[in-house]
């Protein structure tokens, strides 16, 4: 049995996990500018925080890794319907912009600094520059590998096994 995705065909569970993980890190981000005394003190340490504090804290060190597994969920989403060259531009493109929209609009939402004198490298610009790095690796591996492993099918077309791959 095979299955065939609709080219704009949403997939409820992404959404579902993408929309939990902004929850959650809204939540400690309001927390950050409402609660006076978070710039007092760090929130996870158990001596002088409260248990609603400590937890909305420390759950949202679940949220980055959530967001650059959905990074590559997507990207290789994406690349059952690109080629590779397009594929890698596109991620090229996306990581660039990524980093552009941290060190603009992300940097002057959190310190309100006009200047932009100060720089925060968060996930933001991390996703950015994973994604940069696997448009890279996608031309400079990925690529070669699939067309030798391709290669290597047609010359094995007597090995039902290679056709899961």
């Amino acid at each position: 049995m095979t299955t065939t995705l609709i080219p704009n065909q949403r997939i409820s569970s992404i959404d579902l996990v993408k929309g939990l993980a902004m929850l959650i890190m809204a939540l400690d981000h309001v927390r950050d500018f409402v609660h006076a005394p978070a710039f007092l003190f760090d929130p996870a340490d158990p001596t002088r925080t409260t248990l609603a504090i400590f937890f909305t804290r420390w759950v949202t060190h679940f949220c980055a890794p959530a967001f650059s597994f959905l990074a590559g969920m997507s990207a290789f989403m994406i690349s059952k319907r690109k080629t590779k060259k397009e594929l890698s531009g596109f991620l090229l493109k996306r990581g660039i912009w990524l980093i552009f929209i941290e060190f603009t609009i992300v940097c002057f939402a959190w310190f309100f600094d006009i200047g932009f004198g100060t720089f925060m490298f968060g996930v933001i610009w991390s996703l950015g520059i994973s994604m940069i790095a696997l448009a890279g690796l996608v031309i400079l591996i990925l690529y070669p590998l699939c067309k030798r492993f391709d290669r290597y099918k047609q010359d094995n077309k007597d090995k039902w096994w290679l056709s899961y791959f």
